[in-house]
């Protein structure tokens, strides 16, 4: 038997490859096949099943086209409604691997289809779950993205996920694995671990979910507890999931496309099409494409342009590190973002040679903040980090601005006001300056590694370690006031 982890990082998603007796599975698969592929044509095995834990909300699967290319049978638990073809596999139900076999273990809560798949070895042990997004480490999956007007609640959902836990992971043996679909930075869950992979008995000891003397209300109350709206494009990748999409393969092919600077202009013009700069953030600041957005390919790409781009048929032109492009677009559409035309073929270098026009955004360091804090600021700090870390520590005067509902609250602020922008690392308030200059904001400064730097340089003589108790009526508050 041979059980792998395929983690992605930039997405915190664990897909699994089994193996047994030149057998395998595939659980929870990303969107483009062909590393699977190569997986199964390395090791000489036959792909006899995709396992899907429920319809993912943060990254569009593999499974359709994975089943496509392999004939492999795709399965999820009961409750499944797809338009295509998929085994629906019964509570309690044991599916053959080789040697090996799962065992289903319907767990909704999550959503009323997720499954987790008990795997059982060659001597009929219990040895792991795969439970993706019913539990991961140090938390669960969160019990609102599933929600029915006038039919199902989140209170409902929370109710249902602790009835599977309670009745079909906590009795399981103690040291049974935990591989769970998405570890720390998931927006699927509030305060997951930053490892991949546990112990069951650890995480009934040390799980906020788990506890032993814990109620069903005093459940619902702590998981719903702290949830603030899932990034927008959710909804729309798990109807992908649920109801197909266009082959991977194609995606690619219409996106990895070289563009000269007049015919990646004409696109801008004539297709409306969102210029996307995926470079470093120095090079981005130094010089770009007048109103283009910048989402640096090497931050938290995928989930910020899911969060940013609302219409995920956006029609994309790319400004791309070289020999990154094929990347770029691959990871779009792990997000359901398939509608890229093409990239700019010699970047930057390449517009310049051809005489167009160039922007840049101003950048100063923390220590050079500090400075003109000392002598009168002619502006406004704006800390455009999530409204919970802002009120853990900011600075005195700043306005919390989150990049997050970015779309909903423009109209806050000034064009003819001065805005210094900084977030933890740098990576959000050039975002954010990306996307206000092209709304035709032009006095902005953003601070370079923004609070990294800020916490030591002078600027802390002015910082203001939040007195207030972040209970979870004043977290609420502060969100409810930008969503």
């Amino acid at each position: 038997m041979k059980v792998e982890q395929i983690y992605t990082g930039c997405l915190a998603e664990a897909a699994y490859y089994i193996e047994s007796e030149g057998e395998a599975v595939i659980i929870d698969p990303l969107r483009e096949t062909q590393p699977y592929l190569e997986k199964l044509e390395k090791e000489g095995a036959k792909l006899k099943y995709i396992f899907e834990t429920h319809f993912h909300a943060d990254f569009v699967s593999g499974h359709i086209d994975l089943a496509k290319k392999t004939g492999a049978t795709i399965v999820y638990g009961p409750n499944a409604e797809t338009n295509y073809d998929i085994y629906s596999a019964k509570d309690g139900e044991e599916l053959k691997v080789g040697k090996v076999a799962f065992k289903i273990l319907h767990t909704p809560g999550h959503t009323m289809e997720s499954t987790t798949y008990l795997l059982k070895d060659e001597n009929g042990k219990d040895y792991a779950i795969f439970s993706g997004d019913t539990l991961f480490l140090g938390d669960v999956g969160r019990p609102d993205l599933a929600i029915k007007q006038g039919k199902i609640t989140k209170e409902d959902l929370a109710g249902f996920l602790f009835d599977s836990l309670r009745k079909k992971i906590m009795p399981l043996d103690d040291n049974i694995i935990v591989y769970p679909a998405h570890g720390a930075g998931s927006a699927c869950g509030k305060n997951l671990s930053s490892d991949t992979w546990g112990y069951l008995g650890d995480q009934k000891k040390t799980n906020y979910a788990l506890r032993a003397d814990m109620t069903r209300e005093e459940f619902i109350q702590e998981v719903t507890a702290g949830l603030t709206p899932p990034p927008q494009y959710f909804g729309k990748n798990a109807m992908m999931n649920k109801s197909g999409y266009n082959s991977f393969d194609e995606v690619l092919q219409t996106g990895n496309v070289a563009l000269t600077p007049e015919r990646f202009e004409e696109l801008v013009e004539t297709e409306e099409a969102l210029m996307l700069d995926t470079r470093s953030e120095e090079e981005f600041a130094k010089a770009h494409i007048p109103n283009s957005i910048f989402i640096g390919i090497d931050g938290t790409f995928a989930p910020w342009v899911g969060a940013l781009i609302t219409d995920i048929n956006q029609p994309i032109v790319l400004v791309a590190p070289e020999g990154r492009e094929e990347e770029v677009v691959t990871r779009l559409a792990r997000v359901g973002y398939d509608n890229t035309l093409g990239y700019l073929e010699g970047g930057m270098a390449a517009w310049k040679a051809a005489g167009k026009e160039t922007d840049s955004t101003e950048q100063i360091t923390a220590d050079s903040l500090a400075e003109k804090m000392e002598n009168g600021l002619d502006g406004t700090v704006i800390d455009v980090r999530k409204p919970t870390e802002y009120l853990a520590q900011h600075v005195v005067g700043a306005t919390n601005f989150p990049l997050d509902y970015i779309n909903k609250n423009m109209d806050r602020l000034d064009k003819n006001e001065t805005y210094y922008l900084h977030c933890l690392g740098g990576f959000r308030s050039l975002i954010t300056a990306s996307i206000l200059q092209a709304r035709g904001y032009r006095n902005l400064i953003d601070i370079k590694n923004g609070w990294h730097d800020i916490e030591v340089s002078a600027v802390p003589k002015t910082a203001h370690v939040c007195p207030t108790t972040m209970t979870q009526e004043v977290i609420d508050q502060a969100v409810a006031e930008f969503v």
